[in-house]
């Protein structure tokens, strides 16, 4: 069904259009059969009826009266009368006017077998019917105009038949843009909130179902801005309950007396477990409390990250891209691509690249390791929370790292794969769709 379109609305407007010409072309049909006999019969009739009247006035008539007689038919009822001459050239009626063979048969059943008819005889165009005298050898013809014997308003219902199948197909979108108006907006308001945004009420109103459609979307959306709401609360008390004991400790350990290489460690641990409470707040967080930005330059965002990540010590390489400007969370994409930097420098050892295009009209962002890579059966499960290969159980963190990823680059109507690496390592590919605040491309910042 790929010809089908794929909005609901033409979908419903395509197949209503098709049952109504459908039924119009049978009632057409039906019509046409129904009344093609009936009007033959009729015709058939008026043209037996002038030829009768036209060869029995001839009869009753004198012989020098005839000629009189004839240019009184021809002038009062356009019936002219002509004898039938040797030689004579005659059009019969052809196999495609059933309509004109069915008269004919009625006529020949009526007249005689050996009636003649014809459509034109000697170039002028009409309908020809022969007879002759009973008294007489000679043979005539009784021509008739031919809008005596043909429907000449057939092309006319035709014309209102198209005329009110338009009208109806127009009623009908009317109708059906109507119902799907509604289910538009549902559909946008369910992006939205696939976006993590709230979405303006609905109006509950029109249909039964619609309305109680819109009033349960909007039960939803109520319920999930009052849950986003506790949410941050209980991430504000995680945030001061958790971290202020942390900074306790952290402080007494270094305070302490006790041996350096134990106080070392403690300040190792309470580190981790400050940095494991962080990723568990921005898994849970999703990048809620931020504004979208239009306009960002997603490339300074890797630069700015980049940086951060050699004044730590660590190398990687960087290749960006042109891009134009788009609309993101910064703070959001920037931890994004900490996120993958930090797995490619824990799991993935050798060089590290981070790279941005253009491609398809869509901003990658791709982030290069040369470690094992992962197996192909794993690389999806690895974007889930707490996802972990059992070679890595032994090392820091809490396996959030790429769902925290994952979460962001959805919120930005965007898709994350991870990938062999030609040539051996990984690669975390992240694609993301240009929204531009201006046409133009920007340069990329120099590396």
């Amino acid at each position: 069904m790929i010809w089908l379109p794929r909005t609901l609305l033409w979908r419903a407007f395509l197949l209503i259009a098709v049952l109504m010409v459908a039924s119009v072309a049978t009632w057409f049909a039906l019509f046409r059969q129904a009344e093609r006999e009936p009007r033959a019969q009729q015709i058939a009739q008026v043209v037996i009826s002038a030829v009768n009247l036209t060869r029995t006035a001839l009869l009753t008539a004198h012989p020098d009266k005839r000629k009189l007689l004839l240019e009184e038919l021809s002038g009062r009822e356009g019936i002219r009368v002509y004898p039938a001459e040797p030689g004579e050239h005659v059009l019969p009626i052809p196999e495609n006017r059933p309509i004109m063979r069915l008269i004919a048969a009625e006529v020949r059943r009526q007249l005689g077998d050996d009636t003649r008819i014809a459509l034109e005889r000697d170039g002028l165009r009409g309908f020809w019917v022969s007879f002759h005298l009973e008294e007489e050898e000679d043979r005539y013809w009784v021509m008739l105009p031919r809008e005596r014997v043909e429907y000449p308003d057939r092309w006319r219902w035709l014309g209102w038949g198209a005329l009110a199948l338009a009208l109806a197909l127009g009623g009908a979108y009317l109708i059906v843009s109507r119902i799907n108006h509604p289910l538009r907006e549902l559909s946008r308001a369910a992006a939205l909130v696939g976006e993590g945004r709230t979405p303006p009420r609905l109006a509950e109103a029109g249909a039964a179902e619609i309305a109680t459609l819109a009033r349960a979307f909007n039960q939803m959306s109520q319920g999930l801005e009052e849950l986003n709401r506790e949410r941050a609360l209980v991430l504000a008390g995680i945030s001061h309950d958790l971290r202020s004991p942390l900074a306790r400790l952290r402080l007494g350990a270094e305070l302490s007396e006790a041996d350096v290489e134990l106080r070392q460690g403690m300040v190792a641990d309470i580190e981790q477990m400050d940095a494991v409470i962080g990723q568990f707040l921005d898994f849970a967080r999703e990048g809620e409390g931020e504004d979208w930005a239009a306009g960002a330059d997603l490339n300074a965002l890797a630069k700015e990250v980049w940086e951060s990540v050699r004044r730590s010590g660590r190398i990687a390489e960087l290749d960006l891209g042109c891009l134009p400007p788009m609309t993101l969370k910064p703070l959001a994409v920037k931890r994004l691509l900490a996120n993958l930097l930090e797995n490619a420098f824990r799991h993935g050892g050798g060089a590290v690249v981070l790279a941005t295009a253009s491609e398809g009209g869509r901003a990658v962002l791709r982030v290069l390791d040369r470690g094992p890579g992962l197996p192909d059966t794993a690389r999806a499960a690895m974007l889930r929370p707490f996802a972990r290969l059992d070679t890595a159980r032994g090392s820091a963190g809490t396996g959030l790292g790429l769902a925290i990823v994952e979460r962001i680059v959805r919120l930005h109507g965007g898709t994350v794969e991870l990938l062999a690496r030609n040539g051996g390592g990984l690669e975390a590919r992240v694609t993301l769709p240009i929204r531009p605040a201006a046409a133009a491309l920007r340069p990329s910042p120099s590396s």
